[in-house]
């Protein structure tokens, strides 16, 4: 099994919105998607990659196991 890596915010929304979410919209303070009723707050813009253990989180709340991830 491969392992999860660190991605950029754009590949995150990508990866996101293949797996069924819309936006990302501008919130707050933070960017949000959503799937039907659920709503998913993901990073601000900044430099550099999504560290795993936010990614791990996200994609946990959002109700993706890490194998079908990988495959988006």
């Amino acid at each position: 099994m491969a392992k999860l890596s660190p991605c950029s915010r754009e590949d995150l929304a990508k990866k996101l919105k293949k797996a069924g979410f819309n936006g990302p919209y501008p919130g707050g303070k933070y960017s949000w998607m959503e799937k039907k009723e659920a709503r998913l707050i993901i990073p601000n813009p900044h430099l550099g990659d999504i560290d795993i253990k936010l990614i791990r989180k996200i994609i946990k709340y959002a109700g993706i196991k890490p194998d079908e991830w990988l495959l988006l």
